[in-house]
């Protein structure tokens, strides 16, 4: 019981129980649900969702938001497809300027909002516009359809049975980002900034040198992304991020991370995407209207808050001598 009690006050706990009760549920009223096929769709759209939810909770951690994680993914991802397509160049280099340059975008977000000190909400706005309209002008609108051959088969490729490749990458940034903030200093300072900026800085911590590191790192993760979703749609879409702000939000949310910064969990928020991948999946399966989505994620926000508020009440009696 003691154990259980431990396990219950894990951030993990409750999204792998809801993850489990989900699975079950969906699959006792549809059996295409654990298809192979269903499978790959839905470890295609966790691989993608879990770098946009990790983009946004490393921002999280330090206590901000980035609302520009979506254009700065699909700056990347059309800079991946159309410097294969329009300067010809190879897939790796094309990958390392989209990386770089999402590094650059995310990087600019904090030296912004160092310099001006006005809140990251208006900055990340702000450049949410900057961003999507570059992506506009470079592209006026039409995708990029010369993705070669090799980006098309990593992006349809299995690794073994239903597993596909997309996953791998994910699930290794997924591992480094788990010991950068429980192992390495980095993650420490990004978590000591989120708890308290200035505790952070009269303990010697660069506040700004770690403010923006983390919306570097933010936007070479939506970078990631975006080269991902070049890959699986085997296209270079104008469009690519634009759904990402709400769901980038709800899997770090629901996986019990704190809005105001210092607690975030990497584990957690990845079954936040599981929950959130499997929902989706359901209303597709159910063939129920895909617009609720965005019903259903604005609600798994609020109900995840609202929980994590009642978790942060200490119960009566706590704390008395």
């Amino acid at each position: 019981m003691i154990q259980l009690s431990r396990l219950s006050r894990t951030d993990w706990f409750g999204p792998l129980l809801a993850t489990i009760l989900a699975i079950a549920i969906v699959r006792a009223f549809s059996e295409n649900f654990l298809s192979s096929f269903n499978i790959q769709v839905l470890l295609l759209a966790i691989a993608v969702n879990a770098l946009v939810a990790y983009s946004q909770m490393i921002i999280i951690a330090i206590g901000q938001m980035n609302l520009s994680v979506g254009a700065i993914g699909g700056l990347a991802a059309i800079s991946f497809a159309g410097a294969m397509e329009v300067w010809g160049l190879p897939a790796p280099i094309a990958a390392v300027l989209a990386l770089v340059i999402g590094g650059i975008c995310g990087a600019l977000n904090g030296v912004l909002i160092r310099i001006t000190g006005i809140s990251a909400f208006v900055i990340t706005l702000a450049t949410l516009s900057i961003y999507k309209g570059i992506n506009l002008g470079i592209t006026e609108a039409q995708p990029f359809y010369g993705v070669p051959d090799s980006v098309k088969s990593f992006g349809a490729a299995l690794l073994v049975g239903p597993i596909p490749w997309l996953v791998v990458p994910t699930a290794l940034l997924a591992l480094g980002l788990w010991f950068m903030l429980a192992r390495m200093p980095v993650g420490r300072f990004i978590l000591a900034v989120g708890s308290n900026e200035h505790a952070a800085g009269l303990s010697g911590i660069s506040v700004g040198t770690t403010v923006i590191f983390a919306h570097a790192l933010s936007g070479m993760l939506a970078a990631i992304a975006g080269v991902l979703v070049v890959a699986r749609l085997q296209i270079g879409q104008p469009s690519i991020g634009d759904d990402w702000l709400i769901l980038s939000f709800a899997a770090p949310v629901i996986g019990g991370a704190i809005l105001a910064g210092g607690h975030v969990s990497v584990s957690a928020t990845f079954l936040g995407v599981v929950i959130v991948a499997i929902i989706t999946q359901a209303l597709v399966l159910f063939n129920i209207d895909p617009f609720l989505v965005q019903v259903v994620l604005g609600a798994l926000i609020l109900a995840a808050v609202g929980l994590n508020k009642l978790r942060a009440r200490k119960p009566v009696g706590q704390g008395r001598a």
